[in-house]
């Protein structure tokens, strides 16, 4: 039998979630700033809903391109609001669009993967855990990335979601030791 991190249970999209993406290294802008956006959303929820209703996030956020986030005004977010496809939450939407202008001001700037990855200093953190009660909601590094997010304006991003993101997006391998998938996201890690 294949051993997972309890978390993921047997629902096959969350498995295959746990399976292919989480903690995989990612480091494409673009990809980055869309699990930002969805880790946003899920505040207050649980991530398969988010999960569930990923494909519509992204038909709505114009596959989450940046650029055109950016660029809409008040009738776009309207009808975002209109959607039943995503979480109807108008604070969420406008923070989305904000995010977006955020985005394209840091990629400019320093490169929005650079800034990021910079909080683990540019490589995934490795740890070992041997049971989820050991896995923590939140450390030093995210709490500050959630400050030099909220610095640069960013909404819907403390400690607790950047701790998420951060293994979501591979940047700490909390898979735990005895699950299938923590050596092979460490040998991802080291390429």
């Amino acid at each position: 039998m294949v051993e997972r991190c309890g978390w993921c249970g047997t629902e096959p999209l969350y498995v295959d979630y746990h399976d292919n993406e989480w903690g995989v290294p990612e480091r494409d802008p673009r990809a980055l700033w869309e699990k930002l956006v969805l880790d946003g959303f899920q505040a207050g929820l649980s991530w398969i809903t988010i999960l569930r209703k990923r494909d519509s996030f992204r038909e709505v956020f114009e596959g989450f391109d940046p650029e055109r986030v950016a660029a809409w005004g008040e009738k776009d977010v309207e009808n975002a609001l209109q959607n039943p496809g995503i979480i109807r939450h108008r604070g969420k939407i406008e923070a989305t669009v904000k995010g977006a202008r955020l985005f394209l001001e840091i990629e400019s700037d320093k490169g929005f993967t650079p800034w990021l990855w910079g909080f683990v200093d540019g490589a995934p953190v490795q740890n070992r855990w041997t049971s989820l009660p050991e896995v923590p909601a939140s450390t030093d590094q995210s709490v500050e990335m959630s400050k030099a997010l909220k610095k640069r304006g960013f909404n819907f991003c403390g400690p607790v979601i950047c701790y998420a993101f951060m293994q979501a997006v591979g940047m700490v391998n909390d898979h735990i030791t005895t699950c299938h998938c923590h050596d092979r996201v460490r040998a991802l890690s080291a390429g």
